[in-house]
């Protein structure tokens, strides 16, 4: 959720996943994925700012919450596409953590 302030000088909380939309018509006019709008004083910027900051704490909460070897399964498979994209081909990067756990089961005769 984050806190915005109507244009009235209510706050009120959002939850950023249900913008659909936001535009400055010179205030700032949220359209939320059911089709209302909400005008809010915060400026696009402000808006955008938020929803990150929010998104970055939901982000940081999870990863804190994984295994360490979740923790980087998930790293490298996202260093992996970032590479594949450049490359123009997501698939031909294979996951780090299991080629080193099919080495480790083929040096252990597994």
């Amino acid at each position: 959720m984050i806190e915005l302030t109507r244009l009235n000088g209510t706050p009120m909380l959002l939850n950023s996943d249900l913008i659909k939309t936001a535009e400055a018509s010179p205030d700032t006019m949220l359209t939320l994925i059911n089709g209302e709008k909400l005008i809010v004083r915060e400026g696009l910027s402000d808006v955008l700012d938020r929803v990150l900051a929010y998104r970055a704490v939901l982000l940081a909460t999870v990863a804190r919450k994984l295994s360490p070897v979740d923790t980087l399964r998930r790293a490298s498979a996202l260093t992996s596409l970032e590479f594949a994209s450049e490359l123009g081909d997501p698939d031909s990067c294979p996951d780090p953590i299991d080629s080193c756990i099919e080495q480790q089961h083929e040096d252990k005769g597994l």
